[in-house]
């Protein structure tokens, strides 16, 4: 593992990094694989930003007991990144990194407010409700992205936007049965009606022509979101380049995937298996190569 001298951090906040490394690889599989790729500048960066978002996830998704109430306290916890002295490690390396690379905090704050809407609105009637729970789950993810990488000018944000906002959908799709067991349906109710699916047969797990016409629906216009925001890779220089391209690439493969099976995502979740992965990665990394893109 890279010392703190090649990081460029102080020495005393090593230790603050090398946690929010260890998080990101125990709750991320390819986080070591993609590790690989980073510069040793962006590696403890990006690592400190991911252990923030996922601890807010998991408070989200997993945590026992009053979750808007822990929510609550893991804002307050944000909130003293910029106007105080945070304790947890994590939380040490994550004010330094805000200071480095002069991040604002609504990204964090939105990131937080999705978590919360999670427990309190649990359909969405139109996918114009959807839309605004990704414009505060998902972009805020690529908004960060990009500010450690250098950017925060409103085009490239805004084509951002759209790969983010691609990938959540994508994978609302690929987990449309782990979601209703957790409570939630993301399918827009007002596409469920249109296409004559409802709830009842979701709890059943039914997966009936209206169903497969429902979800080919949804993923053709994912597919678009995916499209609108690939000029983004071109406005970018470096690994960034890569890692921006690699995102949208695996994105529109899980919807390859689910192409495959015939739409069908109740019985089997659709999934990149790590051979495929892999492949995908190496191609993409020889071919920019190759082409002097990175």
């Amino acid at each position: 593992m890279a010392s703190s001298t090649d990081w460029g951090i102080p020495s005393d906040l090593e230790p603050a990094y090398q946690e929010c490394i260890r998080l990101a690889r125990s709750h991320y599989e390819n986080f070591t694989v993609a590790a690989r790729f980073l510069s040793k500048e962006v590696l403890p960066h990006l690592s400190a930003i991911y252990a923030y978002c996922r601890g807010v996830d998991d408070l989200g998704d997993e945590a026992e007991g009053d979750r808007l109430a822990l929510l609550d306290a893991w804002a307050a916890d944000l909130e003293l990144c910029y106007a105080g002295t945070p304790e947890a490690p994590h939380l040490q390396a994550l004010q330094h990194t805000i200071r480095t690379f002069g991040i604002p905090p609504e990204p964090f704050r939105k990131l937080i407010e999705a978590n919360r809407m999670d427990q309190l609105h649990v359909r969405h009637e139109t996918f114009d409700d959807l839309l605004h729970y990704c414009e505060r789950s998902a972009n805020p993810v690529g908004q960060l992205y990009l500010y450690i990488s250098g950017y925060n000018d409103d085009e490239r944000v805004r084509l951002s936007d759209f790969t983010c906002t691609a990938l959540q959908l994508a994978n609302f799709w690929q987990d449309v049965h782990r979601d209703y067991v957790m409570g939630r349906i993301y399918l827009p109710q007002e596409d469920m009606a249109r296409f004559g699916y409802t709830e009842e047969e979701l709890a059943a797990g039914i997966c009936n022509d209206a169903f497969r016409e429902l979800i080919a629906f949804q993923v053709e216009r994912t597919q678009r979101y995916f499209e609108q925001g690939l000029p983004l890779v071109k406005l970018v220089e470096g690994k960034a380049r890569l890692h921006i391209k690699l995102f949208s690439l695996g994105g529109m493969r899980v919807l390859d995937v689910i192409r495959g099976q015939g739409y069908d995502v109740l019985s089997k979740r659709p999934v990149v298996g790590k051979y495929r992965k892999a492949r995908l990665l190496l191609k993409t990394y020889i071919g920019m190569k190759l082409t002097r893109q990175i």
